[in-house]
């Protein structure tokens, strides 16, 4: 890492520590209530590559403990540069090492069931996972919205993700029925993110 490069990279939080505090109870939040979208509010620095948003709570997430696995167009920029700087995260090249992984807009979302997947006796050592999606949007009433139910929700929660790929509702199924094992997915905009924990089920508009 030249000392170039380091002059290159943006901040981080201005604040580490309060800054963390405050993402990470956002991080919090939105899985607590699934599919709730929560603002991400931040002051970090963060990459060009990639949603603001999803920038910010790795940010808060990673430590020197931490592997981290990018998607291609992440890989090919500075956001693993960054990440590694400020939180001395490890950067791997295969998904099923990682505990952590962001993918970008745009790029393929790797099958759920590559990334780790923790085991019955410790699912705490599966994957995160931060998507980069187009839109979330909330409501019952919205065209194509999922039906949410579980842990978290009271009753049900609607909400409508642009930008998954067209099989994913088909391989949370299968994640959700994994459980104690399986991925926890945050769903992130360039300013707000909604979790998935591995808890939730998903119900098509077809099916609810």
């Amino acid at each position: 890492m030249t000392a170039s490069a380091l002059s290159a990279l943006g901040a981080g939080f201005s604040s580490e520590a309060l800054g963390s505090q405050t993402v990470f109870r956002a991080v919090l939040q939105a899985l607590s209530q699934p599919g709730q979208p929560v603002h991400l509010a931040h002051d970090a620095e963060v990459p060009a590559a990639g949603h603001g948003a999803s920038a910010a709570a790795l940010l808060a997430l990673l430590d020197s403990d931490c592997a981290l696995w990018l998607s291609p167009r992440l890989a090919a920029s500075d956001a693993g540069l960054w990440l590694r700087f400020h939180t001395g995260c490890q950067l791997v090249h295969s998904p099923g090492l990682a505990r952590f992984a962001w993918v970008a807009q745009g790029d393929a979302v790797p099958p759920l069931a590559t990334f780790a997947q923790g085991s019955d006796a410790y699912p705490d050592q599966s994957a995160t996972c931060v998507m980069d999606v187009d839109r979330l949007t909330v409501g019952e009433e919205v065209n194509g919205a999922w039906r949410l139910s579980g842990p978290g929700i009271q009753i049900a929660r609607h909400l409508r993700v642009d930008g998954l790929p067209a099989d994913f509702e088909r391989q949370w199924a299968d994640n959700h029925a994994a459980f104690p094992r399986g991925v926890d997915v945050l769903l992130a905009t360039a300013t707000h993110i909604a979790g998935l924990p591995r808890t939730t089920r998903i119900a098509s508009a077809m099916e609810a």
